[in-house]
């Protein structure tokens, strides 16, 4: 074991040339990000998932009621036990086949079984209550770390000249409010990680779960290495269109249709310009050029960047959703329906699929 931590604490690969762990190891003068602080992280998403539970129970649900949205689902269907064996045991999604089967065997049609399958299917679907208690305590969330964010680095020299970001790297000290911002999205996007298998099934599950994995990474890594700095504005960049998504989700789910469609075009702009202009010209500019200008590369650097780039990627895709979901919505007239899971989210992260 002790070989294995070893070999996964090599100092050649997490620091630049010439430096150990024990040139950041903590004194006096300077306190440093050291990886044990990132174990605070694990009961503190427990914590976060609770204070969801309590916030959707007696602050979402009553600011939904009063909006009037109601807690009724789809329509049931009937109980059948020999369907409802196929549907649990076997497919929710019969093929031709086996409808004709089970249109002999129960003396019913084929639409009627059909009908009683798209119906079961719709009832494992949540409420719109539920939707709206999700996405409020998330837009939550997102409103206050993103002005946290705001009112914490317009006071850093790093946010007006990245270039500060790399200056006497990686000899730079951990400040409380670092500790904080980090220690806090590291929590929330754990529990993001954890309760996407208990939240509302989305069809962009596999790409909101990678996109969770990649985020946590990149707050590991940044932490780790004490790429802290730059890591700040990641968080803050993408904080900020996933408070205008959920906004938009709120609206809709409360018809506000003239409100949501404001805040869709709101997002839609702010996250393209974000994600597609901002993010590669200042974030990937100061990690892939000014750093090695100023620092080099380093193996964990390499990492670090890689990641950063499958971000990128992921911007990319969601951006075309995004388009694609606008130039539907201008067709019909209205963005009618939401679905998407706090990206990156979420969100990093932004965290979506829109399906109008």
């Amino acid at each position: 074991m002790a070989g294995i931590l070893a070999w996964f604490w090599n100092e050649r690969f997490w620091l630049p040339h010439n430096v150990t762990w024990a040139d950041l190891k903590n004194t006096d003068e300077a306190t440093f990000p050291q990886a044990e602080d990132l174990y605070l992280a694990c009961p503190l998403a427990f914590c976060i998932f609770i204070i969801r539970l309590v916030f959707e129970r007696f602050v979402a649900r009553p600011c939904a009621m009063g909006l009037k949205i109601q807690a009724n689902g789809p329509q049931k269907a009937q109980p059948n036990a020999i369907l409802e064996k196929v549907f649990t045991a076997i497919t929710k999604h019969p093929d031709e086949k086996r409808l004709e089967g089970l249109s002999k065997q129960l003396d019913w049609d084929v639409r009627t079984i059909q009908r009683w399958f798209r119906q079961r299917r719709n009832q494992e679907k949540p409420s719109t209550l539920a939707r709206f208690c999700e996405s409020m305590w998330r837009f939550t969330f997102y409103l206050y770390i993103f002005t946290y964010g705001v009112r914490f680095l317009k006071k850093t020299p790093w946010l007006w000249n990245t270039k500060e970001c790399w200056y006497n790297y990686p000899y730079q000290p951990l400040t409380v409010d670092i500790h904080y911002y980090y220690i806090l999205e590291l929590s929330f996007y754990l529990s993001l990680l954890f309760s996407q298998f208990t939240d509302i099934r989305r069809k962009d599950f596999l790409i909101m779960f990678l996109h969770h994995v990649a985020t946590i990474s990149l707050i590991t890594f940044s932490y780790v290495n004490n790429m802290a700095r730059v890591g700040t504005l990641v968080m803050c960049l993408h904080d900020a269109a996933d408070v205008l998504i959920e906004a938009a989700k709120m609206a809709n789910y409360a018809k506000c249709q003239i409100l949501c469609n404001l805040l869709f075009a709101m997002f839609a702009i702010l996250f393209i310009s974000s994600r597609l202009g901002l993010y590669p010209v200042w974030i990937l500019n100061t990690t892939l050029f000014e750093s090695w200008e100023i620092v080099g590369p380093y193996p964990s650097w390499w990492i670090f960047n890689l990641l950063l780039i499958l971000l990128q990627l992921l911007h990319s895709f969601w951006s075309y959703l995004i388009v694609k979901t606008a130039c539907r919505a201008i067709s019909k007239g209205k963005v009618s329906h939401f679905t998407s899971s706090s990206y990156p989210n979420q969100p990093v992260d932004t965290n979506l699929v829109l399906v109008s």
